[in-house]
């Protein structure tokens, strides 16, 4: 039912476990087939994922494409880790078989999660330094 490359990184994750100092943290989930992944990232000043972990409850599957989708993006851009698909996911563990390919979509939306929470604490940080620069007005 599974590939060779799918059980060994289920039977084996690369990428499991919480981050510390992650600076950016997304979860995903599937109510149909039960599968819920949280995907760690640490994205340095220059924008490049320097690492990303995952703790996914879910099947063989499910497992097997967050472990890839932390390999995928690590080194990348953020730019570019964006642009990674679910497809790419599936090509790197071989195949998956049809009723399982949600898993490979379910990793790339815990990227894209992962990034948007990201950009969401950058946010609140510049809007929280601004506060910090205003100036109390003067009587």
């Amino acid at each position: 039912m599974y590939s060779k490359k799918v059980m060994e990184r289920f039977q084996n994750p690369r990428n499991a476990g919480t981050l510390q100092g992650a600076n950016a943290v997304g979860q995903v989930g599937n109510a149909t087939c039960g599968d819920i992944m949280k995907m760690y990232l640490k994205i340095n000043d220059n924008g490049i994922v320097e690492d990303a972990k995952f703790r996914t409850f879910g099947c063989c599957a499910a497992i097997a494409s967050t472990d890839i989708a932390c390999d995928l993006i690590k080194g990348k851009t953020i730019e570019d880790a964006l642009k990674i698909s679910n497809k790419d996911v599936v090509d790197m563990l071989g195949e998956l078989p049809p009723h399982k390919i949600h898993c490979s979509v379910l990793a790339e939306e815990s990227i894209r999660a992962a990034i948007e929470d990201y950009y969401k604490r950058l946010e609140k940080a510049s809007k929280d330094a601004l506060k910090k620069t205003r100036k109390k007005p003067t009587k």
